[in-house]
């Protein structure tokens, strides 16, 4: 069963920063094979992508993040990290860790095409 644990949400002030960890278990494909993103849903508010990598380690965010946040992943520790800097108010939201195996070079920005999800972090910005 594969399971996607996030770690190291909180609540700073704006301008703060916060590094989330992600750790996934339970994999059935070789971990060469796994797109992994970050999102988040603040109340009201659809879910939106923030942040992925894919299997060759490229990166994209979303433009509300650019330059104050990055993703990177450790193979070795099958673990993905998002560090955030210079958070806003408008950042406070669950952000999630999502997975899903690919055996091409796609994957996609939305979070409907993920089919694994970790249970959330609380991130909160207060101005």
């Amino acid at each position: 069963q594969v399971q996607l644990v996030e770690s190291g949400g909180g609540s700073v002030q704006s301008g703060g920063s916060l590094r989330l960890s992600c750790v996934i278990s339970g994999y059935p494909y070789p971990y060469s094979t796994i797109c992994m993103g970050w999102f988040r849903q603040a109340p009201g508010k659809e879910r939106e992508g923030v942040a992925r990598i894919d299997v060759g380690g490229s990166t994209n965010y979303a433009d509300s993040v650019k330059g104050r946040f990055t993703i990177s992943k450790d193979s070795a520790k099958n673990t993905l990290y998002l560090e955030m800097n210079s958070l806003e108010p408008q950042d406070t939201a669950m952000y999630y860790c999502a997975a899903r195996p690919t055996f091409g070079d796609y994957c996609s920005a939305s979070w409907r095409w993920y089919n694994y999800w970790g249970q959330g972090t609380q991130v909160t910005v207060s101005s």
